[in-house]
């Protein structure tokens, strides 16, 4: 990649691309409130969880799918995330979150980007952009625990410095993650998460709650 390319992936999967991230915790919420997470060294397996064994792993895969995928494919790659998605509200995140990467990616650079999910249209993007596959799906994998590193940050307490530590230690993993699922394929795909995939179903039976997810 060139210096463009890398300033555009670092603007795609900044905390200020309007893809509405903060709205959402993957399921911590619950974690949190149940007592599952209560400080980072259990944030930080927690996490590792997700990286290897659930949405982090299946999420590098789908967008390395969706990067190699022909505008014929890429359909199914999309319809493969209603199938699996483990709960209405994860769902709803990555469509949701989806959309609003592809509305801005649109208008501002011109690519011929549907809603999909937010992996795929990732995927998508970065292969009309000339980029390669494996950096984009580091950097979203990134991105996620960034993003619930700060959604726990204001669920407990877990000051900024253990919050950033715990970032810079998953970061090897997110690398990585995203090297081996990248070029995995489809045949791949999957996940073993399920305390994850439970607090994610219980989390809109949650009260009071901050987060939509």
């Amino acid at each position: 990649m060139n210096t463009e390319h890398l300033l555009t992936l670092t603007q795609w999967l900044s905390p200020a691309y309007p893809v509405g991230g903060f709205a959402w915790s993957h399921g911590l919420e619950t974690a949190i409130a149940n007592g599952q997470v209560s400080d980072s060294d259990t944030l930080q397996a927690w996490l590792t969880a997700v990286l290897t064994h659930g949405a982090g792993r299946a999420d590098a895969i789908l967008l390395g799918a969706a990067h190699a995928a022909t505008p014929d494919t890429l359909p199914e790659v999309a319809a493969l995330v209603d199938a699996l998605a483990p709960s209405q509200e994860r769902r709803a995140e990555t469509l949701s979150q989806g959309a609003a990467f592809a509305a801005t990616t649109r208008e501002v650079w011109g690519l011929d980007l549907p809603d999909m999910a937010y992996p795929v249209v990732i995927g998508r993007a970065a292969a009309l952009m000339g980029l390669p596959a494996v950096p984009p799906a580091q950097m979203m994998l990134q991105a996620m625990m960034s993003n619930q590193v700060q959604a726990a940050q204001r669920l407990m307490r877990l000051g900024q410095t253990k919050a950033q530590g715990v970032l810079a230690r998953l970061t090897p993993l997110c690398a990585r993650i995203a090297e081996e699922a990248v070029p995995a394929g489809l045949d791949a795909l999957g996940s073993a998460a399920f305390a994850i995939d439970i607090a994610a179903m219980r989390h809109e039976e949650l009260s009071p709650r901050l987060f939509r997810s």
